[in-house]
């Protein structure tokens, strides 16, 4: 008790009143009822905890300002507190991490204390932990008197946290409802530096939370210039994500659940039936407790990060017994406001499957608007170095007789929208022109095919 003892003061408890940072604002102190009165607390309102993660600098970083700013422009009557605890995260990484139980723990007692003297209705806290944080914010909502409303966790910490037992770490049961969002899951050195396992009710995988678009060492060493920068871009993408979200409002990211992320990137997860989708960041809707949480979606380089999703069915015929054929495809969609350069169809196992239905996702960043046609083409044989690679093999084992060109037929594309949910079926737009060689290119457009009626009543047993 005395170590905590000591803690007291370490941590404060800064109210904003001012959307800059550089001005104080005032602190609570548990304990000190004038301090309520001078910050005007207002417990009828949300109460949002803001919590930074581990520091090396000993000082917010920039991004800090950037959240704080979006809560309090989007929750104006709000009490938004950051929680400082700089002078104890600013220690070698397993010391902070010690310490992430007894800021917990001081969270916890400034919160029964608004209890009691406020009758702060828990349900309308709101505590958001970056990181370290993240852990810090599951530790408060255990120890409190009663349950938190919410607990946002932004990309929480993976090292000395990932495959520990619940009461360790964030978890489902430290509020009402938790929601997390994972950006940096890449395994390095045994490591990741955000969590990988999912440890909330609901837990979102943005490009499914290992490289993240605009992080690539390229873009960063252009901006930057060092690889710390890199871990930064992806670990604290997850903030900007959910700053995203408390800013448009009017172009929400939907997630789609899904068992993992191959599964995400063939397209075969688009649903959003029985819940299986969901807002991302602020605006995520609290879904009652249930097992396996993932979702999924994929997100722009940069604000505002949303985009749209479909998910791509085609049928490719080998009629011509083209079997080795091995073929490049890129799709262009061609809408009412705009049209998407050439994007790249990936099937996700590596080749194309002749004779069967190839299931693939695309992704576009602008919205496009009405979906009208689409243009499939055939990468030619010198478009690139891999079909340049993958026509020297076919001539070298052929002993140079070119072998004939292949043909392929694709009749019809089929494709669901994402944000929209609709379904559409396209036609080759000349039906007797649905085949395809390296070099060319077919056009669809929109035709009926009893794939956008109404599904028949399946009955839920």
């Amino acid at each position: 008790l005395t170590l905590y003892k000591a803690l007291n003061g370490i941590i404060k408890y800064n109210m904003r009143k001012s959307l800059d940072l550089e001005q104080e604002g005032c602190y609570l102190q548990t304990g000190k009822k004038e301090c309520l009165e001078e910050c005007g607390f207002n417990a009828t309102a949300k109460t949002i905890f803001i919590i930074h993660g581990w520091s090396m600098s000993g000082m917010f970083e920039s991004w800090m300002q950037k959240l704080v700013a979006a809560v309090m422009r989007r929750e104006t009557e709000a009490n938004v507190v950051v929680v400082d605890w700089i002078a104890m995260a600013q220690q070698l990484y397993p010391d902070a991490v010690n310490h992430t139980h007894n800021v917990g723990l001081d969270i916890a007692t400034m919160l029964n204390w608004l209890q009691d003297e406020q009758q702060l209705p828990l349900e309308n806290v709101h505590l958001i932990g970056y990181s370290l944080g993240a852990h810090v914010a599951g530790y408060a909502g255990t120890f409190v008197r009663g349950t938190i409303g919410r607990i946002t966790g932004l990309d929480p910490a993976g090292p000395m946290f990932e495959g520990v037992e619940e009461q360790k770490r964030l978890s489902p049961d430290d509020a009402d409802f938790v929601d997390v969002l994972h950006t940096y899951t890449r395994e390095a050195l045994g490591v990741s530096i955000g969590i990988q396992q999912p440890i909330g009710d609901i837990d979102i995988y943005p490009n499914g939370g290992d490289v993240q678009p605009g992080c690539a060492l390229g873009d960063v060493l252009a901006v930057a210039g060092n690889f710390m920068e890199v871990m930064k871009c992806e670990h604290e993408r997850a903030v900007h994500l959910f700053v995203d979200s408390l800013m448009n409002k009017d172009h929400m990211s939907f997630a789609f659940q899904c068992t993992g992320p191959d599964r995400f990137k063939k397209g075969i997860c688009l649903s959003c039936r029985k819940n299986r989708c969901n807002n991302i960041g602020y605006n995520t809707r609290k879904m009652r407790k249930r097992r396996n949480s993932k979702m999924y979606l994929k997100t722009r380089a940069d604000t505002p990060f949303g985009g749209y999703h479909y998910q791509m069915k085609m049928h490719v015929f080998n009629r011509k017994k083209s079997d080795n054929a091995d073929p490049t495809f890129h799709v262009k969609l061609y809408g009412a406001h705009n049209d998407t350069t050439n994007i790249f169809v990936d099937v996700h196992d590596d080749t194309v499957g002749l004779n069967l239905t190839n299931t693939f996702l695309v992704f576009t960043e602008k919205d496009i608007g009405d979906l009208l046609k689409i243009r499939l083409s055939w990468e030619g044989e010198s478009e690139s170095w891999n079909s340049v690679w993958k026509n020297i093999k076919q001539t070298f084992w052929a002993w140079n007789t070119k072998p004939p060109k292949p043909v392929l037929e694709v009749r019809r594309i089929r494709v669901k929208a994402g944000e929209t949910q609709k379904k559409f079926t396209f036609c080759a737009q000349d039906p007797a022109k649905a085949e395809i060689s390296p070099g060319e290119s077919i056009t669809y457009v929109k035709c009926r095919d009893g794939w956008e009626v109404k599904p028949r009543k399946r009955y839920e047993t």
